[in-house]
C-alpha cells in the first residue's frame, strides 16, 4: 500500500493513494498527525470517558453522553454497515493508530503534569469514527431548544415560545447558522456554476474542520473533513462537482414527556397503550483525581431516557436521578433518527469521494441521516441543485415546537418523512437558515429570520446590476466579509423619545445611534454603542419580575444549562419581546419603553467613562478549548483579537448581549468553489491547518480570517512539497 502525503504553503495535508482503502489509511495518517489532542478528546467524548482524563470537568458531558448511548449508537451503527464500508472506516482507524502511536501530545503532557499520573494511549476501537461524527452533531439539533420551549410555556404561557423562537435559535450554543449561495453560469464570466459560503458553528481550538485533499484513481477531492471521520461530507470540490450545507432547520430530532416506574418485573414508561417496557441500567463515570459517578441509563419505546431532577435533589458530583422505587418519575425520552435506525449516512461518506455531476451527489445524499442539510450543489455540465438531505419523522408544522407526551397519540412514532426531490436553480440560490419558499422544503419550525439571506441576494444582485454576468470567485468572496446589520432597526425602533426626560449624555447617545451608518466594523464606534445600550436593555428586560419564572431550575441536567440562560436568550427575542409588549402592554407587562429609556441612560455613563471605545474593543475571538474547563489548565493557543460582524450580519460572529460581548461562534471556514476552473477556488479556515501547539500552521490562518478574506486552492502536485511519513513498520 503506498500512501504519499504533500503540503501546500498552508500545510494542508494532500493525500495520495493507490485506492480507497490506502486514502482512508492516509487520512487518518495525517489527521492524527495534525490533530492528534483533538481526535483522542472527541473519542473520549463519544465513549463517555472525558472525566478519565480531564477529572471532575468532564462528568457532566459524560453523564449526557451515557444517557445518550453514544458509544452504544455508534457501536451498533458500525456493525449494521456493509463489509466495504466497514473495512474503509478500519483503514482509517489503522491510520489514526499508526499516527498516534508514539506521538508525543502536548496537552495530554500538560494534564499528566497537572493533575499527576499519566493518560495511556489507548488503541481506537472501529466504531471509534462513527462516534466521532455522533459527537459532532448530539448537540447540533433542536432537542435541547424543545425542552427550553417548553420551559418557557410552564413559565409564561404557550403564546410567549413563539416570541422566543422569532430569533429562529440565532445565540443557541449547539444550533447551526451558515450562509450559502451558489450562482448559475450565466451569472459568472466562466460560464460555469459558483458555490460558495460558511458553516457557522461554535469556534473551536482546534477548528472543528481540517482542510484536506484526497486522491487515488478516480477520486481527486479538496474539501474540509472533520478530524476523526474519513471523507468530506459538507463542503467539497471534486473537479467536476462541488457542494456547500447549510443546516435546514429540521424538526429531526423529537422529544417525549415521559413517565417511568419500577416494579416487580423491572421498569415500564407509559406509552400511548398504556405501561410497557423500558430499560434501565447504571453505568459508572470514572473520574480521574475525583470519586467515581453513577448514572442511571434508561431507554423507552421511544429513546433514551433524560431524567428530571431539580438542583437541589441532586448527589454531590452528579446530576443522577435517584432510585425511585414504586414512584412514577417524571422524564423526558429523545428520539435521534441514528439510533431509532442504526444508520448516520455514514455509508455516504466513501460514495461522496466518487461522485461525477450534480445528480449523483443528490442521489447519495438521499441515504443522509443527520444532521438534516440544505445542499446547494453544483458541476461543470451547469447543472445546479438545491438539495435536502437528512432523515425527519413525518410531522405537522403544529407538532414541531414543543415535547411530545409520550401517553398520547403523539407518542406513537411516526414515519419518516420521504426524500425531498432537487429543486433546480436557474439564476442565484440563497441558503441562510430562513424559512425556505418551498413548502416540500420546510422541514422545521424554528428559522432564521430572512434578513441574512436577503442580504446576501443584494449584494450578489448589486454585483450582477454592475457587472452582469461577470462574477468570480474573487469576487464574490466579498461577500463573506459583509458587517451590515439591517436588523438593528427594528431595536433602534424602540429609543425612548429625545425629550427633556432624557439626560444630556443619554441624548447624545441616543442622536449617534440613529446616525450610525448599520455597520457592525470592527473599528466602529457606532457599533460598540449599539453593543453598549443593547447589553443594559438586555439585562433590565432578563431581570424584570415579569420574566422572573424563567430563572427556575430546568432539571435538564448542567451540560444543558447554555440553553436556559435567561439573558442570552432574551437577547436573540429581544426586538420581538419588545414589540409584543409595545403592541400588548398587558401581554408581559414589561413595560418595554421604560426599561428602553433606563437602559439608555446606563450606556450613556458607561460610554462617558469609556471615551473612544469600538466595537473591536468588546467583540474579542473568544475560542473554546477543552483544556479551559479544567482548572490549573489552559488553552495553550494565545489568540485575542477583536472582530467585525455580528449575530445577525452575514459575517456572523455570535456573542450574549447581556452576558459578554466576546464571539464564541461563527463561520469555521469559508469557500468559495469555481467549477471552470478548481485552482480559482478559495478557501480558508479560522485558526489554521494544524492543531499541534507552536506549528507554524496552527495559526497562520488566523490574520486572513479575521478580515474575512481566502485563499486559492492549490492542486498542482509540482506546487506542493512531499513529506516524509514514518513506516507503521517502523513505528515503536
Amino acid at each position: 500500500m503506498t500512501v504519499e502525503v504533500y503540503r501546500d504553503a498552508w500545510g494542508v495535508p494532500h493525500v495520495r493513494a493507490d485506492d480507497d482503502l490506502g486514502l482512508a489509511h492516509g487520512q487518518g495518517l495525517v489527521t492524527a498527525v495534525d490533530r492528534a489532542w483533538q481526535v483522542e478528546v472527541d473519542l473520549w467524548r463519544a465513549q463517555g470517558r472525558l472525566a478519565e482524563r480531564l477529572g471532575p470537568a468532564g462528568v457532566d458531558w459524560d453523564v449526557l453522553a451515557r444517557r445518550l448511548r453514544i458509544a452504544d449508537t455508534a457501536r451498533r451503527v458500525h456493525d449494521a454497515l456493509p463489509d466495504d464500508d466497514r473495512a474503509w472506516l478500519a483503514a482509517y482507524v489503522r491510520g489514526i493508530d499508526d499516527g498516534l502511536r508514539g506521538r508525543p501530545v502536548a496537552e495530554v503532557d500538560a494534564l499528566d503534569a497537572h493533575l499527576g499520573g499519566s493518560t495511556p494511549r489507548e488503541p481506537w476501537p472501529a466504531w471509534g469514527p462513527v462516534g466521532v461524527l455522533l459527537v459532532a452533531h448530539v448537540l447540533f439539533s433542536t432537542f435541547p431548544r424543545l425542552l427550553w420551549n417548553d420551559h418557557v410555556a410552564r413559565a409564561l404561557g404557550d403564546d410567549a415560545v413563539a416570541l422566543f423562537d422569532a430569533a429562529g435559535g440565532a445565540g443557541d450554543p449547539g444550533s447551526g447558522g451558515s450562509n450559502a449561495w451558489a450562482l448559475h453560469g450565466s451569472r459568472t464570466a466562466s460560464g460555469l456554476p459558483l458555490v460558495a459560503g460558511d458553516p457557522h458553528r461554535l469556534l473551536e481550538l482546534p477548528g472543528v474542520y481540517q482542510q484536506v485533499r484526497l486522491a487515488c484513481p478516480g477520486v481527486d477531492v479538496v474539501g474540509l473533513a472533520f478530524p476523526g471521520v474519513p471523507g468530506v461530507p459538507h463542503v467539497a470540490h471534486t473537479g467536476d462537482v462541488a457542494w456547500g450545507v447549510t443546516n435546514a432547520m429540521a424538526h429531526h430530532v423529537e422529544v417525549f414527556r415521559e413517565r417511568l416506574r419500577r416494579d416487580h418485573d423491572g421498569w415500564h414508561a407509559l406509552g400511548p397503550d398504556g405501561w410497557e417496557a423500558a430499560t434501565v441500567h447504571e453505568e459508572t463515570v470514572r473520574v480521574r483525581g475525583g470519586d467515581d459517578v453513577p448514572v442511571l441509563v434508561g431507554e423507552t419505546a421511544r429513546g433514551p431516557v433524560l431524567w428530571r431532577t431539580p438542583r437541589a435533589e441532586r448527589p454531590a458530583g452528579s446530576d443522577d436521578a435517584p432510585l425511585p422505587g414504586d414512584d412514577v418519575v417524571a422524564a423526558w425520552s429523545v428520539r435521534l433518527p441514528v439510533r431509532a435506525t442504526d444508520d448516520a449516512g455514514v455509508g455516504c461518506l466513501r460514495r461522496l469521494l466518487h461522485v461525477r455531476d450534480a445528480h449523483d451527489v443528490a442521489h447519495v445524499l438521499r441515504d443522509w441521516v443527520d444532521p438534516v442539510n440544505r445542499v446547494l450543489v453544483a458541476d461543470r455540465h451547469g447543472t445546479v441543485l438545491r438539495v435536502v438531505a437528512g432523515r425527519v419523522p413525518e410531522r405537522a408544522a403544529s407538532q414541531r415546537r414543543r415535547p411530545h407526551d409520550a401517553w398520547s397519540p403523539a407518542g406513537r412514532v411516526p414515519p419518516w418523512a420521504p426524500p425531498v426531490p432537487p429543486e433546480h436553480v436557474a439564476t442565484v440560490a440563497v441558503d441562510a437558515n430562513e424559512r425556505p419558499a418551498r413548502a416540500e422544503h420546510d422541514l422545521g419550525a424554528l428559522y432564521a429570520p430572512a434578513q441574512r439571506a436577503r442580504r446576501i441576494r443584494t449584494l450578489l444582485d448589486a454585483a450582477h446590476d454592475a457587472h452582469p454576468g461577470q462574477e468570480t470567485a474573487a469576487s464574490t468572496a466579498h461577500v463573506h466579509a459583509d458587517v451590515r446589520h439591517d436588523g438593528a432597526a427594528r431595536l433602534l425602533a424602540h429609543l425612548p423619545p429625545d425629550d427633556a426626560t432624557l439626560s444630556p449624555a443619554a441624548r447624545v447617545l441616543r442622536a449617534r445611534l440613529l446616525a450610525w451608518d448599520r455597520a457592525m466594523d470592527a473599528d466602529s464606534s457606532g457599533a460598540a454603542d449599539l453593543a453598549r445600550w443593547r447589553s443594559a436593555l438586555v439585562r433590565h428586560v432578563a431581570a424584570h419580575p415579569s420574566l422572573a419564572a424563567l430563572h427556575d431550575d430546568h432539571a435538564a441536567g448542567p451540560l444543558l444549562d447554555p440553553w436556559f440562560v435567561v439573558p442570552a436568550r432574551v437577547a436573540d427575542a429581544l426586538p420581538a419581546l419588545l414589540d409584543a409588549d409595545r403592541e400588548d402592554p398587558a401581554r408581559l407587562r414589561l413595560d418595554g419603553a421604560a426599561l428602553a429609556r433606563t437602559a439608555l441612560e446606563d450606556a450613556a455613563a458607561e460610554a462617558a467613562a469609556q471615551p473612544g471605545t469600538t466595537w473591536g474593543d468588546r467583540h474579542r475571538l473568544h475560542p473554546l478549548h477543552v483544556l479551559d474547563d479544567v482548572p490549573g489548565c489552559a488553552s495553550p493557543f494565545a489568540v485575542d483579537v477583536g472582530l467585525g460582524g455580528d449575530t445577525d450580519c452575514v459575517r456572523s460572529t455570535s456573542s450574549t448581549p447581556g452576558v459578554s460581548d466576546r464571539t464564541w461562534r461563527g463561520s469555521v471556514a469559508r469557500y468559495v468553489w469555481d467549477l471552470a476552473d478548481r485552482d480559482r477556488s478559495r478557501w480558508n479556515v479560522p485558526f489554521g491547518a494544524s492543531g499541534v501547539p507552536g506549528d507554524p500552521h496552527a495559526l497562520d490562518q488566523l490574520d486572513a480570517w479575521v478580515d474575512a478574506r481566502t485563499t486559492e486552492v492549490v492542486t498542482d502536485w509540482d506546487l506542493l512539497h512531499r513529506e516524509d511519513l514514518p513506516h507503521p513498520e517502523d513505528l515503536p
